[in-house]
């Protein structure tokens, strides 16, 4: 089969004049296309392909099953030309590939409650002391567990206590009950909030915390390296209306909330509640698929750690030693365990290898791990 390598400039030509479909080569990076039919995409979905393409309200999908599921049609539509190859056997060898980036709506809860403030009986009734205040981070917890005995799933106090560690600090934390148990989400205190340009350990408004606290995270989780898409969540509190008496004057109280933010790999930033994921398609000859397929091409140092480094090839001619295709499993199998020790059972490789055949060729084996070995597809 003649194949002809066509640059992204010469599938856009091709396109224009033989398909009247506006945009079909928009934005996305063909990598390679061999036969009009092979290629790799990399893309990531704007807000004109959510509301024009999709005809989304929001510029997102709604969860990433969502996302799964409608895509495939958004390829085949814009890249029908793209496809499989198939070898002497009918069997497919080479697949098309779009590695694909989108928006999912992702709603992590948030919480709020006006701040318990603890007497110094409070705490000396846990204690078993006289000092009014905590000195165990068991403390607060066994506080929780006599003071909420009955506390159900999504339950969220906050408390507002003496916490004594060389010297007492007075420690403003929300509390969350989930699967069973109590989860800490601690909040800032007086001298952070000091550091921050309060005179008052609170904020006056959500603007300002949401303005501020993205400052202070790279303190806090200094010796917490965090990575890109990393959400973690902040406990603040601000002095706010809580209700009103009798004559309907307002009455003002301090409220602790929790919101949350997301790591960029280098800012902060507070989260909107919209996740990124980037998810592999792959065409099996009919139409595309959720795909974890990666494609490995072995190099040098492989073709070494399995006794063919001399040539760097494996020798297929009749009677040597990589003749069969299970004695080239076999040394494929080395190499990728020994290269993707956590690959996961499941997860399929594309290996591209070069021949000697009494000519040398790049031939290619699609694998896939089970029971902790790779098997053909």
């Amino acid at each position: 089969m003649k194949k002809i390598i066509y640059s992204l400039i010469a599938i856009g030509l091709f396109l224009t004049s033989c398909d009247p479909m506006e945009d079909i080569n928009k934005e996305l990076d063909v990598l390679n296309a061999i036969d009009s039919e092979i290629g790799n995409l990399e893309y990531t979905f704007t807000e004109d392909d959510y509301k024009d393409f999709f005809e989304f309200d929001f510029a997102n999908f709604s969860s990433v099953d969502d996302a799964k599921a409608l895509i495939p049609n958004y390829l085949t539509e814009t890249y029908p030309f793209l496809g499989v190859t198939y070898n002497n056997d009918i069997e497919v060898e080479e697949v098309s590939s779009a590695l694909i980036t989108f928006d999912w709506y992702n709603r992590i809860p948030t919480y709020e409650a006006e701040i318990r403030v603890l007497t110094a009986e409070e705490h000396n009734a846990i204690t078993g002391e006289t000092y009014g205040n905590f000195s165990d981070e068991d403390h607060v917890f066994d506080f929780l567990a006599a003071e909420y005995p009955a506390a159900e799933e999504g339950d969220f106090v906050s408390l507002r206590y003496e916490y004594y560690a060389g010297t007492t600090t007075e420690l403003t934390d929300g509390f969350l009950f989930e699967n069973g148990a109590w989860t800490r989400y601690a909040g800032f205190t007086p001298a952070e909030y000091n550091e921050m340009g309060e005179s008052y350990p609170n904020f006056s408004s959500h603007d300002e915390a949401a303005l501020k606290i993205p400052v202070t995270l790279p303190e806090r989780f200094k010796f917490d390296a965090k990575e890109a898409g990393d959400i973690v969540v902040a406990t603040y509190e601000l002095y706010t209306k809580v209700g009103e008496d009798a004559n309907g004057n307002d009455i003002r109280g301090t409220v602790t909330y929790t919101s949350n933010f997301i790591f960029d790999g280098a800012n902060w930033s507070k989260y909107n509640n919209v996740a990124t994921e980037t998810i592999q398609f792959a065409h099996n000859g009919i139409t595309w698929v959720p795909d974890n397929t990666i494609k490995y091409t072995l190099t040098a140092a492989d073709y070494a750690s399995v006794g063919n480094g001399q040539y760097n090839n494996f020798d297929v001619r009749e009677g040597k030693a990589e003749a069969t295709v299970e004695s080239r499993l076999a040394k494929i199998n080395t190499i990728l365990l020994a290269n993707f020790p956590n690959s996961e059972e499941g997860q399929k490789f594309s290996v591209t290898y070069s021949v000697y055949s009494g000519s040398n060729e790049v031939w290619i084996m699609n694998v896939i791990l089970e029971g902790g070995a790779y098997v053909l597809q």
